[in-house]
């Protein structure tokens, strides 16, 4: 049987050495998917742009135009190239993934958090990592999906 798989969605403004080294160390037992966002990012390049900040919704942030899903994309995209360039540095070598789909041409973008659950029968163990301040929230966020306990486990640095 091969190596157990783990999924770890990181908040953009988590890429920082002590999320770096939990990385290193997940990897050391597991095979690491990452899942990068960006909120704070987006929501600073949507003001420069003049565009809206909406609220979040159930879903996450509402993108009715293509401007705001290629801005949005691009943001991401720029925190994944980041995030795998900065843990090749370490010799830490894991896939990284942003929270959004192409359906049919349309990017559809997603609440990283939505991305965890959706992943969850796929991945032996997931995990949110987050700023300490959002520890509990998220929590008790993940527990109404999980039949296990413990499976996603919210960690704040």
């Amino acid at each position: 049987m091969g190596r157990k798989n783990c999924l770890v969605k990181i908040s953009g403004d988590m890429l920082n050495n002590k999320t770096f080294t939990f990385i290193k160390k997940l990897s050391l037992k597991y095979f690491v998917a990452i899942c990068i966002g960006g909120g704070t990012q987006i929501n600073r390049a949507f003001k420069e742009a003049g565009l809206p900040i909406r609220k979040f919704g159930l879903l996450g942030r509402a993108t009715p135009t293509l401007e705001e899903r290629l801005l949005s994309y691009n943001i991401l995209s720029k925190n994944q190239a980041e995030i795998q360039d900065r843990l090749a540095d370490l010799g830490i070598y894991v896939a990284v993934e942003i929270p959004m789909d192409n359906v049919a041409t349309v990017l559809c973008p997603q609440n990283g958090d939505y991305f965890i659950i959706k992943s969850y029968h796929g991945y032996d163990l997931l995990y949110v990592v987050t700023v300490k301040k959002k520890v509990k929230e998220k929590q008790e966020f993940f527990n109404q999906f999980q039949r296990k306990r413990g499976k996603i486990r919210v960690i704040g640095f």
